[in-house]
C-alpha cells in the first residue's frame, strides 16, 4: 500500500513539473510570437503611414491625377494644386502621378516633393504613384482594363483618366478635381455633382464618400456603354446617363443648386461660369475683373487650349490675376524664372 502511494506521489510530481514546464515554454513562445507580431505590425504600419490609404483614411482628400508618364506638369497644374492646398489647409491634397516611383519612406516623400518646388512648402500636399492595375482591382473596371488595348484607343489618355477618377473616388472618397481647376473658396458640400451646362453633367469636379453606391453605378455604366472613340462618352457622358436614369435630367429654374436624390447638383456657375466656347476669355485683359462670387472654383478648359496659351507675367490678363491671388508661389516662381 505504501509502495503504491509513493508511486502515485512520484507520478503526480512528474505531471506537475511537465505541466509547469510546458506552460512556461508556451508562455515564452507566446511572448516571442507577440514580440515578432508587434515588430511586424510596427514595420507594416510604418510603411503604410506613407501610403495613400493612410493619408486619405478620413475620406476628406482633394484628389488630382496625371495619367501619363509626364513628370513636368505645366504651371496650370501646379497652380490648381497650390490653390487647393491654400483653400483647404486642413485637408490632404493628393496628386496621383503615373510616372512617379513608389513612396515607401520619409525620404521618398521628400524626394518626390522636391521635384515640385512650388508645392514643397505646403505640408498638406502629397504625391503618390498612380497604378491603374491595382486601382481597378475589385471594381467593374478591372475586366475592361485587362482587355482594352491602349494603342488602339483614340483618346486613351482621357478615357483612362475618366476611369481612374471614378475608381479613386470609389476607393478613397473626397473631392476630385481636374488639373485645370483653380480653387477660389471651399466647396460647402462633400456629396455633390455639378452641371457643366444645362444638359451635361461634369466629371471634372465632384465629391462623394468612398464606396458610395452612385460611384459603383458610374463604373458599371462606363463598362456597359463603352465607346472610347467618342469624345466625352466615357466622362460627362457616364455621369449624365446614370443621373438621368436615376432621377431624370435635373432642371435649374435659377442659379440655385438642386438635389439629385440625397446629393447636391451644382449650377454651372459653381465651376463653369465661363463656358467652353469662350475659354480664351481667361487669357484676355478685362476692363473690369469678374468677382466669381457664385463660384467655388474655375475650370479653365485646358483641352480646348490647342494654341498652348499660358499665363504670362505682366500681361494683366484674367489668368494672371488668378495666379497672383490663388497660387502666389507658382506665380512668383514663374516670375523669377521667366
Amino acid at each position: 500500500m505504501l509502495k503504491q502511494l509513493k508511486i502515485c506521489t512520484i507520478f503526480f510530481i512528474v505531471v506537475v513539473i511537465a505541466y509547469v514546464s510546458r506552460t512556461s515554454f508556451k508562455s515564452k513562445i507566446g511572448l516571442i510570437s507577440d514580440l515578432l507580431l508587434s515588430k511586424y505590425f510596427a514595420i507594416s504600419n510604418s510603411t503604410n503611414s506613407f501610403g495613400a490609404s493612410n493619408i486619405l483614411r478620413e475620406g476628406n482628400g482633394i484628389l488630382f491625377m496625371e495619367t501619363t508618364d509626364k513628370m513636368n506638369p505645366p504651371s496650370l497644374v501646379l497652380c490648381a494644386i497650390e490653390s487647393a492646398a491654400r483653400v483647404y489647409p486642413d485637408r490632404p491634397v493628393v496628386f496621383f502621378m503615373k510616372g512617379l516611383e513608389n513612396i515607401t519612406s520619409e525620404e521618398d516623400k521628400k524626394r518626390a516633393k522636391q521635384q515640385f518646388p512650388t508645392l514643397s512648402s505646403y505640408s498638406n500636399v502629397y504625391l503618390f504613384p498612380l497604378r491603374m492595375d491595382q486601382l481597378f482591382n475589385n471594381t467593374p473596371l478591372k475586366p475592361w482594363f485587362d482587355k482594352v488595348n491602349p494603342e488602339k484607343e483614340v483618346y486613351w489618355t482621357h478615357v483612362s483618366s475618366d476611369a481612374c477618377r471614378i475608381a479613386l473616388m470609389w476607393k478613397y472618397g473626397g473631392i476630385y478635381m481636374d488639373t485645370d481647376v483653380i480653387s477660389l473658396r471651399p466647396i460647402p458640400q462633400d456629396h455633390f455633382i455639378a452641371a457643366q451646362e444645362a444638359t451635361i453633367i461634369s466629371n471634372g469636379v465632384f465629391g462623394l464618400s468612398s464606396h458610395y453606391q452612385l460611384t459603383w453605378q458610374f463604373m458599371e455604366n462606363f463598362v456597359e456603354n463603352y465607346r472610347g472613340e467618342i469624345w466625352g462618352h466615357q466622362g460627362p457622358g457616364v455621369f449624365t446617363r446614370v443621373v438621368k436614369k436615376l432621377w431624370g435630367m435635373p432642371v435649374f429654374n435659377s442659379t440655385d443648386d438642386v438635389m439629385c436624390g440625397n446629393i447636391s447638383y451644382f449650377h454651372p456657375q459653381r465651376f463653369y461660369p465661363i463656358h467652353y466656347p469662350s475659354w480664351r476669355r481667361y487669357f484676355d485683359v478685362w476692363e473690369n475683373l469678374p468677382t466669381f462670387n457664385d463660384s467655388y472654383a474655375l475650370h479653365l478648359w485646358n483641352f480646348m487650349n490647342k494654341e498652348g496659351k499660358s499665363m504670362v507675367p505682366g500681361s494683366n490678363t484674367l489668368v494672371e490675376h488668378l495666379y497672383q491671388k490663388q497660387c502666389p508661389t507658382t506665380y512668383e516662381y514663374i516670375l523669377r524664372n521667366k
